[in-house]
């Protein structure tokens, strides 16, 4: 299940005039009968709310007053989220003579046109409070309020994830709500703005749109919907100045290669990239490779082995972030480790839809070609991402459960050529050409297109790596940059670019200026520090022939140490 709550708007979404229709109450019943959520979020006053709609105890949780009243109607307890309407502000409305004027807990409520009035109000006490409008209605809300913040308290409560979150509204104030859920959908009958920044917008209005949501998810998580989403994409790298991408949930993603090859490097930039944006990601990390990851809790370390427990309480958090470390348990007892684990992450994903991806280092270790899973956990096997050196020692039900191949190393055709064996593809010509240094080779094989190469997006792991080896380290001699002059009097070799500044600093004008005006610089930073964006800032500098040797050497040594943060030179 990748969805597995739904936040409904209620005016205009779900209700028609304030009354919902009996045959969207039935959808809501199906919808929780099916195991997932319904959270109503609202712009009306609580009370208001219970009176109209009898069927308020189908909610998990009611976020009222646009996003300031947070309700739990099990237990009837109400929490406030937003700070109380300011006595000043309402006094001064009512000498305004703003009418009708509804107060809540935190809202004050009022209708086109006064909103003119609202503002003046405002500005003349000086606060902070900010308005919404929703069709007719204008409402004022503490600062830092919205339904947006309203349904994260509602989830945070449940330990939901916003990723797992379908919004669905119909108007203005409804924009927060779609932009937080991960897919947005507004209702025919929304007002053009929302349908516009909505994924899917329904064919029929108010709560019969959403009845109409509701039955799709309920039929297939609304998987053709999912599958068309590319805003939640997440980067794998570049080919020809597009992207290349996987889906944050979805695909399953095998990464192949030999030791050195850059597996470790795609691996952790793509986990990097997930975490960032709030996807849960687990590592099972047989050999202690991914303690570096950011944000990340370890379970284990040489001394002992996780436990399955502290595992799962740990995910209970949405934003926990998780690397299993199966380095303190025998070689032996950790397939078996895996084995039991690996059913618990699937049982919890098909309830709340996370942890959004499962990273699977050594697959061949783990998921051997004798590895055979309960049903229930093969049925549940997507957003994958397997990591090996030999595909083919990987169980071939893994291999065919691969949405994305990506091959990296000498021989990528070979690497995919294994692959599609052991899953039973056909791949045509193993003879690809020879990557350079930060390639991979990405094939879908399921789509029947052919293998493209595509530059990796470095992690920033690797980055950090890239700029102390080239800032501190030692390039060979024939990849170091060399001051000769005009007259090539001089050989003084920089081996890395803190030489380099530091020789820079002080050699003669015409030496400087002989290398600026050759374009010396942004090649050697192109070619041998492989830092192209670096290479054009430097470019520029050297293009620009009205700049003293003085000028021009400020400006190089100002780009390099924002980049790299170097030392000042005589430090």
């Amino acid at each position: 299940m990748r969805f597995a709550a739904v936040a409904i708007d209620y005016d205009g979404t779900l209700a028609k005039d304030g009354i919902v229709h009996p045959a969207t109450v039935t959808a809501l019943e199906q919808l929780i009968a099916s195991g997932r959520k319904f959270i109503l979020v609202t712009g009306r006053v609580l009370g208001e709310l219970l009176a109209l709609f009898p069927q308020a105890h189908l909610c998990s949780r009611i976020v009222a007053e646009n996003g300031a009243v947070l309700y739990r109607p099990a237990a009837r307890e109400q929490r406030l989220l937003g700070e109380p309407p300011p006595l000043l502000l309402i006094e001064a409305l009512q000498r305004k003579g703003v009418t009708p004027l509804q107060v809540g807990d935190s809202i004050v409520a009022t209708v086109r046109p006064h909103e003119v009035s609202v503002l003046e109000a405002i500005r003349d006490l000086g606060l902070e409070h900010h308005v919404v409008f929703n069709r007719e209605s204008v409402m004022v809300l503490s600062p830092g309020v919205n339904k947006a913040t309203g349904l994260k308290a509602a989830l945070t409560e449940l330990q939901l994830s916003l990723h797992n979150v379908v919004g669905i509204g119909d108007s203005e104030n409804d924009h927060a709500l779609l932009q937080a859920s991960e897919l947005a959908v507004a209702v025919g009958s929304a007002v053009p703005t929302l349908r516009d920044a909505a994924d899917l917008v329904t064919k029929e209005e108010n709560g019969t749109g959403t009845a109409e949501v509701l039955s799709s998810l309920i039929a297939d998580d609304l998987a053709d919907q999912a599958a068309r989403m590319t805003r939640h994409l997440i980067p794998l790298g570049s080919a020809d100045g597009s992207a290349v991408a996987m889906s944050p949930a979805g695909d399953n993603l095998l990464i192949a290669g030999s030791s050195g090859s850059g597996k470790s490097t795609l691996a952790q930039g793509i986990l990097e990239r997930l975490t960032d944006r709030g996807y849960q990601v687990c590592i099972i990390d047989p050999e202690g490779d991914y303690e570096s990851i950011d944000k990340t809790i370890v379970f284990g370390n040489a001394q002992r082995g996780p436990t399955v427990a502290e595992i799962l309480t740990a995910l209970d958090n949405p934003d926990a972030q998780v690397v299993v470390n199966l380095v303190g348990l025998p070689l032996k007892d950790r397939p078996p480790f895996f084995q039991d684990l690996l059913p618990h992450l699937q049982e919890r994903r098909a309830k709340i839809g996370r942890p959004h991806r499962i990273l699977i280092d050594e697959t061949h270790h783990l998921m051997p070609p004798t590895w055979q899973p309960a049903q229930e956990v093969n049925r549940h096997m997507s957003g994958m991402l397997f990591v090996t050196v030999h595909p083919e020692q990987v169980s071939p039900m893994v291999l065919r459960m691969v949405d994305i191949a990506v091959a990296l190393g000498d021989q990528p055709g070979r690497t995919l050529q294994a692959y599609a064996e052991h899953a039973g593809l056909s791949f045509d010509d193993p003879r690809l050409p020879e990557l350079e240094a930060g390639e991979a080779v990405a094939w879908r094989a399921k789509t029947g297109l052919p293998p493209a190469i595509f530059l990796i997006a470095p992690s920033r792991t690797e980055r950090r790596r890239h700029r102390r080896k080239y800032a501190e380290g030692e390039l060979p001699p024939e990849r170091s940059f060399y001051f000769r002059g005009p007259d090539a009097k001089l050989n003084l070799r920089a081996q890395n670019l803190i030489v380099f500044r530091q020789l820079a600093d002080g050699v003669d004008d015409a030496t400087w200026l002989h290398h600026l005006r050759q374009r010396d610089y942004s090649r050697w930073i192109e070619t041998a520090i492989k830092d192209p964006a670096l290479a054009r800032t430097i470019h520029e500098i050297e293009a620009d022939m009205s700049l003293s040797a003085d000028v021009s050497r400020r400006q190089v040594a100002k780009a390099i140490e924002e980049r790299y943060t170097l030392p000042a030179v005589g430090a």
